[in-house]
């Protein structure tokens, strides 16, 4: 068997299979199936800003209501700090999945704004986690706020967290930035350890009968690996950092596409809500296959081999190629 060891963050993993933060990881037994089919490492689901926010408003709001209708009850009620549903589960689940798993537990803070939220990550590394991935998910709709400004929250986030915390932290880009190449060095250099190319922002859709917009699940197909595979590509070698692909991941052969790209890992998660946590094992025993039968003993024979950096073809990563796409075309 091929030595499918890979190293994330410096976390050592048995192989690059990576489930990525899903309502999957969310019960334990599911978490325990999914090590038992072979995930390398498992990024648990996120904690979204808006549940703390949510739950603190509406904690704030009942105790003060209280407060004035019966003042001598009042004791009977916590501080609104001491009682966080959702992070206590959340801190909860760590531990429990800590102790139920041999395999490395990431972290996921979802959230779009500077603040007190970053503080959660350190009760995340007392929790025992072994990483965090910070999912900044933020949409600039303003006119005003400048590309300048949209990448200091993000790195604004980072300093933050990292001053809380001595675990690896990892941060999940988007592709909308226009240089991501620069992103990518400046984080490196505020202290992230990895960086997970991309994020999926799940698009709205217009009903034209209702006259509405609508939230609907898409889930990925591996048509999309096309764009973090060519930035993974890009950036491998330049930027020291470890580098995690999502977006896309549905086969075996994907998976070796991603580690040929230069990645460290690859994340999966549309192909397990399809298919079930079972799937990884699928894809493990693929990537194996396809090694031995190509005669490498190593995935880390294979790791880079086809990005700009090393690739006979630069050519395949920048406009060039769709210059030649739609000559060889007749356009």
């Amino acid at each position: 068997m091929a030595d499918l060891s890979t190293t994330y963050m410096g976390l050592s993993l048995k192989n690059p299979v990576v489930p990525s933060a899903s309502p999957l990881s969310r019960d334990l037994d599911n978490i325990r199936r999914m090590e038992d089919a072979g995930a390398g490492a498992i990024t648990l689901y996120s904690l979204f800003e808006e549940q703390i926010d949510r739950e603190a408003i509406l904690l704030d709001d009942i105790l003060e209501d209280q407060k004035y209708r019966y003042a001598e009850m009042t004791e009977f009620f916590p501080e609104p700090e001491v009682f966080r549903r959702d992070e206590m589960e959340y801190l909860e689940l760590i531990r429990q999945a800590k102790k139920a798993v041999d395999i490395p537990v990431i972290a996921s803070l979802n959230g779009y704004s500077e603040g007190g939220w970053t503080s959660y990550a350190r009760a995340f590394e007392q929790a025992g986690a072994d990483a965090i991935e910070l999912n900044v998910y933020y949409i600039p709709t303003s006119h005003r706020l400048t590309g300048a400004q949209v990448e200091a929250l993000y790195f604004n986030i980072l300093h933050d967290v990292r001053d809380r915390v001595s675990i690896p932290i990892a941060m999940k880009l988007s592709p909308f930035f226009s240089s991501i190449p620069h992103i990518a060095t400046v984080l490196a250099r505020g202290g992230a350890d990895g960086l997970v190319l991309f994020n999926r922002f799940y698009q709205p859709e217009i009903d034209v009968e209702s006259l509405a917009s609508e939230r609907r699940l898409a889930l990925s197909t591996s048509e999309e690996i096309r764009l973090p595979l060519r930035w993974i590509g890009i950036l491998y070698g330049k930027v020291n950092v470890s580098l995690a692909l999502t977006t896309g991941v549905h086969t075996s052969q994907d998976v070796i596409k991603a580690i040929m790209a230069g990645a460290d890992i690859a994340n999966v998660c549309s192909v397990l809500l399809r298919k079930g946590v079972g799937e990884i094992e699928t894809l493990v025993r693929g990537v194996n296959m396809w090694l031995e039968s190509h005669e490498y003993t190593s995935l880390q024979e294979v790791k880079g081999i086809l990005s700009h950096k090393q690739t006979p073809n630069p050519a395949a990563f920048e406009r060039a190629n769709y210059v030649q796409l739609i000559g060889a075309d007749g356009f």
